[in-house]
């Protein structure tokens, strides 16, 4: 991973990082305004972000009752960092590494089940049920 720092320090986000990213590539989150994003970013449970010095190349966020059940959301590694294993130190870092170590993880993805599978997650089973978004 060369010089890649991951941190759970909320105050190193950088938020113009993040609005790029989730309103440019995110196909899961472009709908939400730049205020949206900060404001789940801010109340976030905790956040984990990935630097090359200065300037942050990947982001992750969870929300959770602290404890018992948290999502993972917003996991992004910007494209030119692609390809050093940020991701799964991200995921490792937010879901292992930490006050969620022993809690139930939950997400959503369309294009990641591979990097999610390493950490144990799975299709739930028949004690799960959702109510999908109503937005497009």
């Amino acid at each position: 991973m060369g010089n890649i720092e991951i941190t759970d320090d909320r105050t190193r986000v950088d938020f113009d990082v993040v609005w790029k990213f989730m309103s440019t590539e995110a196909y899961w989150g472009q709908w939400r305004t730049r205020e949206q994003i900060e404001t789940q970013v801010r109340a976030a449970w905790r956040v984990v972000a990935a630097f090359s010095g200065d300037r942050m190349v990947g982001f992750a966020r969870a929300f959770s009752d602290g404890l018992s059940t948290a999502y993972l959301a917003d996991v992004f590694v910007v494209e030119e960092a692609r390809g050093q294993g940020i991701s799964k130190e991200l995921v490792r870092t937010m879901i292992d590494d930490g006050p969620g170590a022993r809690m139930r993880w939950m997400l959503h993805t369309k294009d990641a089940h591979g990097l999610y599978a390493k950490f144990g997650f799975a299709k739930p089973d028949e004690t799960y049920f959702e109510r999908p978004s109503s937005r497009a």
